[in-house]
């Protein structure tokens, strides 16, 4: 029985968490849309989804703790490097991270029905199996930087393995931008974000308090490519401090799904998924 009721309880945490995670996309859509079309009005486009972002949070229900190691440079842009861990990983950026970001993301997210024109129009889409794609995209965040934004950047290039845990290889690409453009690197962990939404093929999402640590930026003035390597050694070992070993690990499905084994052949097309 107690096993059935926690069962119970968690479709229906999730059923809440998707209806707000879905539904303020889709009441502000037509804005998004509008506001996307002109670089001016990119502005609001942000504002709308921080709005957006702080609002299913609220939601949800999940305290968040936003810890800022030292006070951010007024008016100064800086280039944010977080680990990557979770599909809420954005939005827990654009909650914690004040004024007009841009943010650099994988060329998939451009292929999503309705939000992926958006995203590719209002901020940085790149495919980091293409050199020119990612040049281009490192020339689109030094625009934004020389325009007075601050860029987000993923340094992982993609969601780690054992998030929580280990880091995937960094990516030169974000150290290379702060050196060429002499503006800081903010490292930010965030701690927990796989324990309450992991990346696990779908939606599975656990309640979880969130976490985001803004670290002590790291001036770059004066530095050339080769203080790369220290400098990528650096800020990997800030972003880790702030793991927790009893947080590591994506959570285990519920006790009623069953885990189909890896080598298992594939589900006909069609068959219903128990998360």
């Amino acid at each position: 029985m107690r096993r059935l009721l926690q069962y119970i309880g968690h479709r229906i945490y999730t059923t809440w968490a998707t209806f707000w995670f879905v539904m303020p996309f889709v009441v502000t859509y037509p804005l998004q849309w509008l506001f996307s079309r002109q670089p001016q009005w990119h502005r609001y486009l942000h504002a709308l989804n921080r709005a957006w972002s702080m609002l299913f949070l609220r939601m949800w229900g999940v305290p968040v703790a936003v810890v800022h190691k030292q006070k951010l440079p007024a008016g100064q842009p800086c280039v944010y490097v977080p680990n990557h861990s979770s599909y809420i990983d954005i939005p827990l950026l654009f909650k914690a991270i004040p004024g007009h970001l841009n943010i650099m993301g994988k060329s998939s997210l451009a292929k999503v029905p309705l939000w992926g024109p958006i995203f590719e129009r209002a901020y940085i889409s790149v495919d980091r199996e293409n050199r020119v794609s990612r040049g281009r995209a490192l020339v689109q965040a030094r625009q934004t930087l020389e325009a007075g934004r601050s860029v987000v950047i993923f340094p992982e290039g993609a969601i780690a393995e054992k998030p929580g845990q280990e880091l995937l290889p960094f990516k030169d690409g974000p150290f290379q931008l702060a050196i060429a453009a002499g503006v800081p690197i903010v490292p930010v962990t965030m701690p927990y974000n796989h324990r309450f939404m992991p990346d696990v093929g779908g939606l599975r999402v656990r309640y979880s308090p969130l976490r985001v640590v803004l670290h002590e930026p790291i001036p770059t003035a004066g530095l050339t490519l080769n203080d790369l390597p220290a400098l990528k050694e650096r800020v990997r070992a800030i972003i880790a401090s702030e793991f927790d070993p009893k947080a590591a690990g994506v959570p285990a499905p519920s006790p009623f799904v069953k885990v189909r084994p890896q080598n298992a052949p594939p589900r006909p097309v069609g068959t219903p998924v128990a998360r």
